[in-house]
């Protein structure tokens, strides 16, 4: 009898230590969807780790008071998911900061393809001017935008129809990417020209480094973006001109609208000596961070850096590094003047925020943004490009 009382006393203990634990699962489980896969449940747990402010639930009543006219007197499709994301698109635009932009998921995936290497478009380096204008830097070598005739200075109008002026290049670049073998309409302005473009995507190779060597025993090494390998491949480049025997060195950083900052700090390094500033940079709260030189740099090879008006943000980070430590004679004209850096964030309910975080400044502590940095030599290109006078002139200078 005792045995018998025993037994069901241990049954019923063990179905509710079952039933907790199953109830538990299914808890876990529900939480953790309603947490990770759900709009709702990303918003609830960014608020428990963001404070959102009055004038946040300000922002909040008035999209839901525009909301509701919509839903009563609007005649058309709704499209609840491209309107949202347009509604932040445009709130973060109201900042007036052409660098500080909210990208869908697919634009943040775009984007990283693009950083990590080739991407499927037309192959065209672009870059945003003070005018809000999307200005085609240049032409990949044998991409189809140089195929279709696309040229240096072009502003690009319209993607697919929808205008471009006042979006940020990274968002264009985007919206001009897509599968291989699909084409994509441009609408360019050229000088008072409008031209029409339709051109085919297919996959384009980014070639971040070219090098040779020219005469008088001068090695040449252009650097076309700062990409994630951009500092490796200038430096095998740079190990490879110095086993043909070069002694003087031109490094070509115009039309290079910058790209990834510690590919461009670890190519200062080499040149830089050790201890010495390379930039200074500065955030929100002007707390100040100045970057040293932890490389081997020296100050051997004579060298002169060549920078034109499109050599911007990254570009700028490497030329006051060399001009301010004289690690190079600088030749051009004056900069873009990007001197702000950014940061790319996801967020939790989905898309992600490229934001302005800093504002980077030559080692001599000088401002950089939309000031540039001014050449020690300027040279201006002739109006026909008959001749590449810049280079000329850092040749002159090394012979």
């Amino acid at each position: 009898m005792d045995f018998e009382k025993r037994n069901n006393i241990y049954k019923v203990v063990m179905l509710v230590i079952f039933t907790v634990f199953i109830t538990f699962l299914a808890t876990f489980y529900g939480l953790t969807n309603y947490y990770t896969k759900t709009a709702a449940g990303k918003a609830d747990l960014l608020s428990k780790n963001v404070n959102i402010s009055d004038t946040s639930k300000d922002v909040q009543s008035k999209i839901e008071m525009v909301k509701s006219y919509i839903d009563q007197y609007y005649k058309g499709t709704i499209d609840e998911s491209t309107m949202e994301q347009d509604a932040i698109k445009g709130y973060v635009a109201g900042l007036g900061d052409p660098y500080t932009v909210y990208m869908t998921d697919q634009e943040y995936n775009d984007l990283m393809t693009s950083v990590n290497g080739n991407y499927v478009g037309i192959g065209v380096y672009m870059s945003v001017d003070r005018d809000g204008n999307i200005v085609v830097i240049k032409p990949i070598d044998g991409s189809p935008a140089a195929a279709a005739g696309i040229q240096s200075g072009d502003i690009i109008e319209k993607v697919n129809g929808e205008a471009c002026q006042g979006k940020d290049a990274d968002v264009v670049s985007n919206e001009i990417k897509g599968k291989e073998g699909t084409t994509v309409d441009i609408e360019l302005l050229r000088g008072d020209k409008t031209i029409n473009l339709t051109i085919t995507r297919k996959t384009v190779i980014i070639q971040d480094v070219a090098s040779k060597v020219l005469d008088n025993n001068i090695g040449y090494i252009q650097i076309i973006s700062f990409d994630e390998a951009s500092s490796a491949n200038f430096a095998s480049a740079y190990n490879d001109l110095k086993s043909k025997g070069i002694k003087k060195l031109i490094i070509d950083i115009r039309d290079n609208g910058g790209g990834i900052v510690t590919d461009s700090t670890d190519i200062a390094q080499m040149f830089v000596p050790k201890g010495n500033t390379i930039m200074v940079t500065e955030d929100k709260n002007g707390k100040q961070q100045v970057t040293k030189s932890m490389g081997a740099g020296s100050n051997d090879m004579k060298t002169v850096l060549l920078v034109n008006g499109n050599s911007a943000s990254a570009s700028e980070i490497l030329t006051g590094a060399l001009k301010d430590n004289k690690a190079a004679t600088v030749v051009g004209k004056t900069t873009f003047g990007k001197g702000v850096m950014q940061e790319v964030f996801q967020i939790a309910t989905g898309g992600a925020m490229k934001v302005t975080i800093q504002e980077f400044k030559t080692p001599n502590g000088d401002t950089i943004n939309k000031v540039g940095i001014k050449p020690d030599i300027e040279v201006d290109q002739p109006a026909d490009n008959s001749s590449d006078a810049q280079l000329n002139k850092a040749i002159e200078l090394l012979k």
